[in-house]
C-alpha cells in the first residue's frame, strides 16, 4: 500500500466531497443529532473545510485520512449558515451554526510562533488500523516551520486517536468537561502537546 500526502488545495475542488466523506467518517457519530443520513451530513459540511489548510493521505489516489494544520490564527473551517439550513433544515441548521461559531470561529488562544495546531484528524472507515493516519501525522510533524504541535478538543471517547497521539509522543496537557454529554456521549475534551528539539 502506497500512501501519498497532498495538501487539499493541491488536489482541488473535485476532491472536496471525498475529503468531506473522510471528515464524516471521523466525526459523523458526533453529528447524528443533525442527521443520521451520511450523504446529508457530507452535503451540509463539505463547504466549510478550508482546503489549503487540510492535508490528505491518499491510498490508491483516494482520500483515506485528513488533518488540518494551522498556525493557530488561521481558521481551518468557515461555514455558511445558509448552506447548513438548506441541508439540515431551519432549526438544526441554526443549531449547527451556533455550535460551530462557539467551537470553531475563534483563533486558538495559545497561538505562538513555531507552534502548530493540528485539527480535525480523521481516517476513513475502510482504512483504519492500516497506518494511514500515522503516516499523515508523521508527514505533518516534519514541517520545518514548527517545533511544537498541539491537538485540542479530542473526545475522551476516541481511544484509538488518543493511543495514536501518545505513540507519536504527544502528552495530555489539559482536560475540559463538556455540557453536551447526553447528546454526543463525550465526557471531556482532551488537549495534547508535542515539543520537538
Amino acid at each position: 500500500m502506497t500512501i501519498d500526502v497532498k495538501r487539499g488545495n493541491e488536489l482541488g475542488e473535485e476532491y472536496r466531497t471525498a475529503i468531506a466523506e473522510v471528515y464524516i467518517d471521523g466525526f459523523g457519530e458526533h453529528l447524528e443529532y443533525f442527521s443520521k443520513d451520511r450523504r446529508k451530513l457530507v452535503a451540509a459540511f463539505e463547504h466549510m473545510l478550508v482546503l489549503d489548510l487540510f492535508h490528505v493521505a491518499l491510498v490508491d489516489g483516494r482520500p483515506a485520512a485528513i488533518a488540518a494544520c494551522t498556525d493557530g490564527v488561521q481558521l481551518s473551517t468557515r461555514h455558511d449558515v445558509r448552506v447548513l439550513r438548506r441541508h439540515l433544515g431551519l432549526l438544526k441548521g441554526t443549531v449547527a451554526d451556533v455550535g460551530f461559531r462557539r467551537e470553531f470561529k475563534k483563533p486558538w488562544a495559545q497561538a505562538e510562533p513555531g507552534t502548530a495546531s493540528i485539527e480535525f484528524v480523521a481516517t476513513g472507515s475502510a482504512h483504519r488500523g492500516r497506518g494511514v493516519a500515522t503516516a499523515l501525522l508523521q508527514h505533518m510533524l516534519a514541517f520545518p516551520q514548527f517545533s511544537t504541535y498541539v491537538l485540542e478538543d479530542i473526545a475522551d471517547t476516541n481511544a484509538p486517536a488518543l493511543h495514536l497521539y501518545e505513540k507519536l509522543g504527544f502528552r495530555e496537557s489539559k482536560r475540559t468537561k463538556v455540557r453536551h454529554t447526553k447528546r454526543t456521549g463525550i465526557n471531556a475534551y482532551i488537549s495534547m502537546r508535542l515539543s520537538q528539539a
